[in-house]
């Protein structure tokens, strides 16, 4: 019995680890388009477009319809889970790589943290495609100022040549 135990951890432990290495495969694919369609907002009028509406659905309600997040989101709530952050250039999104902002979309803050963390904010990759992400990405770029385009675009080249 103990052995056939073991032999079931040792397969769940390489089979996770196979999923993680997948899953990075995965990303590091997706980066040349990541890299060429996102960097420095540079994103289609059409793409920015469908983002600004997806962006309206599924993420304006906690974020503001200006990208200017709830109030006083620095601080945590009375749940002890922080408030939703401004996509706006008063928060802190443009700090974070491409690779960073796609996989908090998807699949939640809570799943790319670890730790236990908990956050209000879901994955959003059961309801959005890839693509759609990506667009709503695109438009969130899209309104920063210049600098911080440049910055987070520095970042996401970083983050694409650690990748490789």
């Amino acid at each position: 019995m103990m052995e056939g135990m073991s032999e079931m951890r040792r397969n769940s432990v390489l089979m996770s680890m196979l999923g993680i290495t997948v899953a990075g495969f995965g990303l590091a694919w997706a980066w040349p388009w990541l890299a060429a369609q996102m960097a420095s907002g540079e994103a289609p009028a059409e793409t920015i477009a469908l983002g600004k509406t997806l962006y309206g659905k599924y993420c304006a309600a906690c974020h503001g319809a200006n990208l200017e997040g709830q109030p006083d989101w620095k601080s945590p709530l009375p749940s002890g889970r922080m408030p939703a952050p401004p996509h706006d250039a008063s928060g802190h999104t443009w700090h974070h790589p491409d690779g960073v902002l796609f996989r908090i979309t998807k699949d939640g803050p809570a799943a790319v943290v670890g730790g236990g963390y908990r956050s209000d904010m879901p994955g959003f990759g059961s309801v959005m495609s890839d693509d759609e992400i990506r667009a709503v990405l695109a438009f969130i770029k899209s309104v920063w100022p210049e600098q911080e385009r440049q910055y987070q675009a520095e970042m996401s080249r970083r983050e694409q040549k650690a990748a490789q």
